[in-house]
């Protein structure tokens, strides 16, 4: 029997020792979780630590590992929704904002179109009248000069509006392609948004992907309710700046054409009538946080980025002493006169704030707008007891399993049964330690899939074995017969578990959620399992081969 090179031994027992160092955490995971969390909370306030924080930060050595296995929704409990993005909201929006640009464009062609309307139009629709059919024409070649190239590659080549003419008037409409585009955008900008809302508040680990044209799941694990996440991302936080032609007590006022009649928010039975079309909006914010005004009244300072600044700049300029409605969500929040011109691009929004409010309103502004209205089509709380009792249950099926294996390969394999079963201990701290450090998430059907890569860990030892033993048969030596049994089971071996990743990676290509949880286990116990199999336990037979040299051997 050739023994394996000295450095190879060396390197596989370092292997497993980082192995089970990196899973000792998990071990002891509330104080761990306690530690990372304090230190994480030091590091953030600039190295100053309160005596509880100092407490939790003692709780585990600062010299070893502190990663660990990130528990799912339905370990650790928390909220889960399903939301549809109304994407059409966006089409009305872009046509809202093409309203003005097509207004400028056909302003240098007044003598030959005459007045220029906008009529109206279903949403997504933008319809403009002339009075002067004779200059259609002009007018309908200055509006296709608006058109852009679709940014996108199955749009190459088109358009971003298709403009035509029914009777007296300019018809636009977003393009097919660019609508396609607009779509996957808004989904995806959504998506962006809502998982900023999620960080700024801490959660772990969160889950938020799309599904399907127009839908996103959202799984947050750690966090109170459902309600309590809808109403961290289920709210717009559209900010907008808009001139205010005038002010009643009337809700059911006329507004106007183009304009808007809203509410104030800090006066009850007032209304404001302001027009439809923004100044500014909040996605040309940069920056927002929580402040206090001259009053000592919580507030909201803001920033914008050069292109609003320039507006902003513009506008106030050109109006002092006219008032500007500050709109939150179509509410006016406060409609301050402006006093002078305002250059570069920041102020402060007041209100009846509470110190929280204002605090989850700058997370929500910094975060950005949703790009378009989301509805709920499910929402679910997993509470924290269901989550333990998911582990509890995870655990003894684990224990149980593994007692009946590490029975069954001694009862059938003996000494060499004995090895298997110390290298299936360690191949279980080499999931758990690769999932510490891959940051991967543990869920139900996760531990499904380390259940069971217990039986399939020593499925590879049980071919080791069995063809050990017919080497013997044919009257090999004890050293021979291992190392052909090893050789010859490792084509069978190797074979047998490619097939079954292949089956993890699609798993976790084409899954969601749980689905990519088990995929993840698997996929890591196939790996670790046919290293142990392979390598470890052949390290064990070789280290008792060496030190025994039996005349004859029994498996």
């Amino acid at each position: 029997m050739n023994p394996m090179p000295l450095w190879k031994r060396l390197t596989l027992l370092v292997i497993c020792a980082l192995g089970i160092i990196t899973a000792m955490p998990n071990l002891n995971y509330t104080n761990v979780e306690r530690h990372n969390d304090a230190v994480a909370a030091i590091a953030a306030s600039g190295g100053v630590a309160t005596p509880e924080q100092e407490a939790d930060a003692a709780l585990w050595p600062g010299f070893l590992p502190s990663a660990l296995v990130n528990l799912g929704l339905d370990l650790r409990g928390g909220a889960h929704l399903l939301a549809e993005v109304k994407v059409a909201d966006v089409y009305k929006a872009r046509m809202d904002a093409l309203w003005p640009e097509v207004r400028d464009a056909l302003r240098p062609l007044r003598d030959q179109v005459g007045n220029v309307r906008r009529q109206p139009s279903p949403d997504g629709t933008l319809r403009v009248a002339i009075s002067n059919a004779a200059g259609l024409t002009a007018a309908l070649d200055a509006v296709n000069a608006l058109a852009s190239p679709v940014v996108s590659l199955t749009g190459v080549g088109q358009n971003d509006i298709d403009v035509t003419v029914e009777g007296e008037e300019i018809v636009i409409q977003l393009s097919e392609a660019e609508r396609t585009a607009t779509d996957n955008r808004t989904i995806l900008q959504s998506l962006e948004i809502i998982r900023r809302r999620v960080d700024e508040v801490g959660t772990r680990e969160p889950t938020i992907q799309r599904q399907g044209a127009d839908r996103i799941l959202i799984q947050v694990p750690g966090i109170g309710s459902a309600a309590e996440l809808k109403a961290l991302i289920g709210t717009t936080a559209k900010l907008t700046f808009n001139a205010v032609v005038g002010r009643t007590s009337d809700a059911g006022a006329d507004p106007g054409a183009r304009n808007l009649l809203l509410p104030s928010m800090t006066e009850s039975g007032t209304y404001y009538i302001v027009e439809e079309t923004p100044v500014v909006t909040g996605e040309e914010l940069t920056d927002a946080q929580p402040a206090f005004d001259q009053n000592n009244r919580p507030a909201v300072n803001f920033r914008f980025n050069p292109t609003g600044a320039r507006k902003f700049g513009d506008y106030t300029a050109a109006n002092i002493g006219a008032p500007f409605a500050i709109v939150l969500d179509n509410e006016v929040i406060s409609a301050p006169v402006i006093q002078s011109h305002i250059p570069g691009g920041s102020g402060i929004i007041t209100g009846s704030f509470s110190v929280e409010e204002s605090t989850q309103l700058a997370i929500l502004l910094r975060a950005g707008a949703l790009p378009a209205e989301m509805t709920f089509l499910e929402e679910r709380t997993v509470g924290p007891e269901l989550g333990q009792d998911s582990i509890d249950a995870g655990k003894i099926a684990a224990l149980v399993s593994m007692c009946a294996v590490v029975f069954f390969m001694w009862a059938s394999y003996g000494l060499f049964g004995l090895f298997a079963n110390f290298a299936l201990a360690i191949n279980m701290a080499l999931i758990f330690g690769a999932l510490s450090v891959i940051g991967g998430t543990l869920t139900l059907p996760g531990i499904a899939g380390i259940v069971l890569t217990i039986g399939m860990a020593v499925d590879a030892n049980v071919l080791v074995f069995e063809r050990i033993r017919e080497e013997l048969r044919i009257a090999k030596s004890p050293g021979r017969a291992i190392e052909l049994g090893y050789e010859r089971a490792k084509s069978a071996i190797v074979d047998a578990n490619i097939t079954t990743f292949i089956t993890a990676v699609v798993l976790f290509a084409v899954g969601a959620g749980p689905v990519r949880g088990f995929a993840i286990t698997l996929g890591i116990g196939i790996i670790t399992s046919v290293f142990t199999a392979l390598f470890v336990t052949r390290v064990f037979v070789e280290m008792w081969f060496s030190r025994k040299r039996p005349k004859t051997l029994t498996v």
